[in-house]
């Protein structure tokens, strides 16, 4: 578990995921991200979430407010997506339900993990990426001190053809030294 000033971070709990399938089928928090996913397919996201733990190490986390437990996003460590520039490398991402958004929350999360990142994996760098139309994810990799990667555009697959969210972009962060 990780603690931060006002939140908990922990590998997903079975009572995480009602409020977790919510988040994945938010019209609004899946806007920049991808299709919404049906109970199957948010089922099989949080077992794979899970998978990543018992397999690397690291994966998603719950993002609890610690003040009331209530469960507000994941955030989290990932092999990297196929097919994208950072295959094989370690992503971080995270996804908060609106109502949260804009509260500082997702820098205390990501930089939480982050640091969790450096102290628990032997990565030289980790890895972002999001829609080019992103700009509040973008926002927030510069100011976690992560820098958008020279030639580092690719066309996400999770779109479909023609759609301007499909253009998109990798950011990194270089191990502190």
């Amino acid at each position: 578990m990780i603690e931060t000033g006002r939140l908990l971070l922990r590998p997903p709990a079975a009572a995480d995921r009602p409020w977790l399938r919510r988040l994945l089928d938010d019209p609004e928090a899946m806007a920049m991200i991808g299709p919404r996913r049906g109970p199957a397919e948010c089922e099989a996201v949080l077992d794979r979430h899970l998978e990543w733990f018992e397999r690397y190490g690291y994966g998603f986390m719950a993002v609890l407010r610690r003040e009331d437990g209530k469960g507000i996003g994941f955030c989290g460590l990932k092999p990297g997506a196929e097919n994208t520039p950072v295959e094989g490398e370690v992503e971080i991402g995270w996804m908060l339900f609106p109502g949260h958004w804009g509260c500082g929350y997702g820098y205390e999360a990501a930089a939480a993990l982050l640091d969790w990142g450096w102290a628990t994996t032997s990565a030289a760098q980790i890895y972002a990426i999001t829609s080019a139309i992103n700009t509040p994810s973008r926002r927030l990799m510069a100011r976690l001190g992560m820098a958008q990667v020279p030639g580092g555009e690719f066309v996400s697959t999770r779109f479909g053809p023609g759609d301007i969210r499909a253009q998109s972009v990798t950011y990194a962060v270089v191990r502190p030294a």
